[in-house]
């Protein structure tokens, strides 16, 4: 499976890179430790994220600050910058209404941003995640001693297959991995980022505290986690479902913060985060067929529609508007984003209610 990446610009200079993969219903990974657009699809604990969730939805990516495609080195590593990233990237791709999924060390980031926009997300899906960064576990008083330790190991041992730190890594992220899923970590590790970012990212999640914003959060929230995970125990997943009102909480039985695709618990997440996603919000058709946001649309967006709802397929639309069939598939998806919809009969329906279509022919001077 394909994707395309592309680029935009934070409001500090720094230059991120997201991608896009996948057709359907919009879902955004905010960005987790140690990302790399390119390689995430060759490594054995991503690659089945990505083609599970690009099968039926469009899903939005971008690497973190200081990792993978997006510039290496920024002064503010802050998690107020991750944020504002994570915003800087949904416009950059001109989203409207969109779920969100988020794992380990991006739930906080996803959390903050969902409190922040409610009219924006439409549901929320937290896997092995936390409110409180693992500093601020006043319960485990041994916390920082570990934490220490590891950054230690990461200083010395970052991206070598056969260090102490990689089996300190295996035991905590992966107890059930192989040597090749190690190794697999190895070159994540070498290709996502230097061993110095590395540590200033995981000190700053280490520090945060979402659970203000957990508590704001309006609509409907899966969260799920591997019941014996030691990164983040699972008592911080019950926390978050203390907090958050509307939220559904699935217990998963494994040991593996990121499960393997060859354990039982992978096809029940897969399946989990399925069903919630195909559960209606308030953003659904019906909803938006009461108000379609045609003021959202560019022109040359509402003369795509248009010709969608005339009943043109792409080289039509293409042909009478002088564009190529690529660029008409990219306005298509973002016209899809605002106005929410995920197939192109919805479009349709939506457009000709709206008025358009072969009765009232819009051209880009509209």
């Amino acid at each position: 499976m394909g994707q395309d990446i592309r680029f935009c610009t934070a409001k500090d200079g720094v230059k991120l890179a997201y991608a896009v993969s996948g057709e359907g219903a919009p879902l955004v990974m905010s960005a987790t430790w140690l990302t790399h657009l390119e390689h995430q699809w060759r490594n054995p604990a991503w690659q089945p994220w990505l083609e599970a969730f690009s099968r039926k939805h469009m899903l939005l990516r971008y690497d973190a600050r200081g990792c993978g495609l997006s510039d290496r080195e920024p002064d503010d590593l802050s998690f107020e910058s991750w944020v504002r990233d994570l915003e800087c990237v949904i416009e950059a791709a001109a989203l409207r209404r969109f779920d969100v999924l988020a794992k380990c060390w991006g739930g906080p980031v996803a959390i903050e941003y969902t409190a922040r926009h409610p009219e924006r997300v439409n549901r929320l899906i937290l896997y092995g995640t936390n409110a409180l960064g693992r500093l601020r576990w006043t319960d485990r008083p041994r916390e920082a001693e570990r934490a220490r330790v590891l950054l230690d190991l990461m200083r010395l041992g970052w991206g070598q297959d056969n260090h102490a730190f990689m089996q300190v890594w295996a035991s905590y992220f992966q107890p059930s991995s192989t040597l090749d899923d190690l190794r697999s970590w190895s070159d994540q590790q070498c290709a996502a980022t230097s061993a110095e970012t590395a540590i200033r990212l995981m000190q700053n999640g280490w520090n945060v505290d979402v659970r203000a914003a957990a508590r704001k959060i309006k609509c409907p929230v899966l969260i799920l986690h591997a019941e014996r995970d030691v990164v983040v125990p699972i008592d911080q997943a019950r926390l978050l479902a203390s907090l958050i009102p509307d939220s559904r909480f699935v217990s998963l039985d494994s040991e593996n913060h990121m499960p393997l695709a060859s354990e039982p618990a992978w096809p029940r997440l897969v399946d989990e985060v399925g069903r919630f996603l195909a559960e209606p919000t308030n953003g659904n058709v019906t909803a938006l067929r009461n108000e379609l946001p045609l003021a959202t649309l560019t022109p040359r967006e509402r003369a795509v529609l248009n010709g969608i709802a005339e009943g043109l397929d792409n080289v039509e639309i293409a042909t009478s508007l002088g564009l190529s069939e690529k660029t008409i598939r990219n306005h298509i998806t973002r016209i899809f984003d605002k106005i929410g919809v995920a197939h192109r009969y919805q479009a349709i329906v939506l457009a000709r209610d709206a008025g358009l279509g072969a009765n009232n022919r819009a051209t880009g001077a509209h």
